[in-house]
């Protein structure tokens, strides 16, 4: 089981089972909404339990896409791709140790200008 919340603590939740292996994604809507590139896990949401829901605001960032962080406290903790079995969480919103290792970095064409990506794991444009 791992456990994580937002930076207040308002919105708590508990995940099941082994993390998936997460990304780094680049886009320019997880840069805009995160402040940098996002890492999350993709994780079924039948093994995702979530507290303290009334205090979790979901914005429609596309028809396919809602994002979720706390009303409270601002932290950006869940993208959630509508129709999916699964939904990605945050990786530093998780308490360690999380035993996960970054996979890939996506969406690396949209990449901010400000830094490189310096390491030797995949690079998807898209």
């Amino acid at each position: 089981m791992h456990n994580g919340s937002c930076l207040c603590g308002a919105v708590t939740f508990e995940v099941t089972g082994t993390l998936p292996p997460p990304n780094a994604c680049h886009c320019s809507q997880c840069r805009k909404q995160s402040g940098h590139y996002w890492a999350s896990t993709d994780v079924p949401r039948t093994t995702l339990t979530i507290r303290g829901e009334d205090r979790l605001t979901w914005f429609r960032s596309s028809e396919k896409v809602r994002r979720g962080f706390c009303s409270t406290c601002g932290s950006w903790l869940f993208w959630d791709p509508i129709h999916s079995k699964k939904i990605a969480v945050a990786m530093g919103a998780f308490d360690p140790p999380t035993h996960a290792r970054l996979a890939m970095h996506i969406h690396v064409a949209d990449k901010g200008d400000y830094y490189d990506i310096t390491d030797d794991l995949p690079q998807h444009p898209h």
